[in-house]
């Protein structure tokens, strides 16, 4: 069991929150599926721990799901079963955890992560250190087959800065059109507290509806969202493809944690 992590490296003191729901449309409790030994979920609690960015909690809609979460030393909020969206989920388990507002930034970290790179959080909230930014997330360049699968969600962006992104548009469609990179998106989202409170008031919009994308309600509502590119893709578990690719891995790595 990994100690809990008490103060994050950027200025803005933060708290990972893993939204964790079990009725997955593509990969029914997809959360409590193992891989090399531990459910799904506890991969992603561990890589939580391991960015040392501040405390990290579950918010769950699953008893099983929280035991799981408090069985590897971090807290768990059960929430409501018809939120939108994970972002949605978080906005409730933080008033709930955190009514006093201490933590400024919260960082998004979801379930279908298992093994997200060492550094890629911190990366994301570090984008949060330009007051302009509202929410920071991840992308890295998409694969041939990443371009045109709906299930790897795009982002059209501006380079702002060496490996980094301000984010215009975000799509499930190969976009944008015509020779260039094709960027992938990875749904980590650092939200300055102000922004998820924000995100979490507005109703979903018509673009999030549509892609089925929920960045999109926060780039319609007008705020800034700025990625930091990592140089490879973590596989995020989709579909049972990508659950059969990551047991694969952990075989043939000899990871039998």
């Amino acid at each position: 069991m990994k100690r809990q992590a008490t103060a994050s490296s950027s200025h803005l003191r933060a708290i990972v929150l893993i939204p964790a729901r079990l009725a997955s449309k593509r990969v029914p409790n997809k959360a409590l599926l193992p891989i090399a030994g531990k459910p799904l979920i506890a991969h992603v609690v561990e890589r939580g721990l391991e960015a040392g960015l501040g405390p990290v909690h579950v918010a769950t809609d699953s008893e099983e799901i929280a035991a799981i979460a408090r069985a590897f030393g971090v807290g768990a909020t059960l929430t409501r079963r018809e939120h939108a969206c994970g972002s949605d989920r978080l906005g409730e388990a933080l008033a709930a955890i955190d009514p006093d507002g201490r933590y400024e930034a919260i960082v998004n970290l979801q379930g279908d992560l298992p093994f997200l790179p060492s550094g890629a959080l911190a990366a994301s909230l570090s984008l949060l250190e330009d007051a302009r930014v509202d929410i920071g997330t991840l992308a890295t360049l998409a694969s041939p087959e990443e371009e045109t699968s709906p299930d790897a969600p795009k982002i059209v962006g501006t380079l702002v800065a060496p490996q980094r992104l301000r984010a215009h548009y975000f799509s499930r469609a190969r976009v944008p059109f015509g020779e260039g990179p094709t960027y992938r998106h990875l749904g980590v989202y650092a939200f300055r507290r102000g922004a998820l409170q924000r995100y979490v008031s507005l109703p979903v919009s018509t673009l999030e509806a549509r892609e089925g994308l929920e960045q999109l309600r926060a780039l319609e509502d007008g705020m800034r969202i700025d990625a930091a590119l990592l140089d490879k893709a973590p596989v995020s578990v989709d579909t049972l493809d990508d659950l059969g690719a990551l047991r694969a891995a952990a075989i043939d790595s000899g990871d039998k944690s």
